[in-house]
């Protein structure tokens, strides 16, 4: 999906949560702020993922126990935000985490400094961790929803989960299998739960 359809999407979702586009752009200036005497590791991301073939970990309670049933030899690993946690418990170091820094931040730095790569999102209400925690972190890739600015990127998406298959679609991934997501989970509230119903229909829209 180009930038110039995800726009539209975008809008879409503004319109239907009463986001602030302007505070996502804020958000994202922000972290661009703080990325902006790093050297760029965007390259390495595209390298690593290109012709791979994925294992995406939500963080729905059925992570653990999907687990312990597949094989993730021969796969990239690429965690959604708190799923890091679960798979660093299991001794899973994933390649990649893609978040909005709202997990267990100590072990998405844990993470980060065994060598994993962070995506790091900005959205309107997360720049005090973005301030927080960016610096805490070596790895750092740059994410918005919005219009991209200098190391700040727009590769699709809106959720943790769906921004996972969008990256990975985005360089060139051979395919995604996909644990961990339940998209009708009865034990989420109502804006949550509107989030899962979008990541479900992204990820529907992300062919490989």
């Amino acid at each position: 999906m180009d930038l110039e359809d995800f726009e539209l999407i975008y809008q879409e979702i503004l319109r239907d949560f009463g986001f602030d586009r302007k505070e996502d752009e804020r958000s994202a200036k922000v972290l661009s702020k703080l990325l902006e005497n790093r050297v760029p590791i965007i390259h390495k991301l595209s390298s690593l993922t290109k012709g791979k073939r994925i294992i995406i970990c939500g963080n729905a309670p059925s992570l653990r126990e999907e687990l312990q049933y597949i094989d993730i030899s021969n796969h990239l690993i690429m965690a959604a935000d708190g799923a890091t946690s679960v798979l660093l418990d299991r001794a899973i170091l994933p390649d990649i985490v893609v978040s909005d820094l709202d997990g267990e931040i100590d072990d998405i730095i844990s993470a980060d400094r065994l060598g994993a790569f962070i995506v790091v999102h900005a959205h309107g209400d997360n720049i005090p961790v973005i301030r927080e925690y960016v610096p805490q972190l070596n790895n750092v890739i740059g994410s918005t929803q919005s219009k991209p600015i200098k190391d700040v990127h727009n590769f699709g998406g809106f959720t943790d989960g769906d921004r996972c298959v969008f990256l990975a679609h985005h360089f060139g991934a051979k395919g995604v299998t996909l644990i961990g997501f339940d998209f009708e989970g009865d034990d989420v509230d109502k804006v949550k739960r509107k989030k899962l119903q979008w990541a479900k229909r992204l990820i529907r829209m992300c062919e490989f």
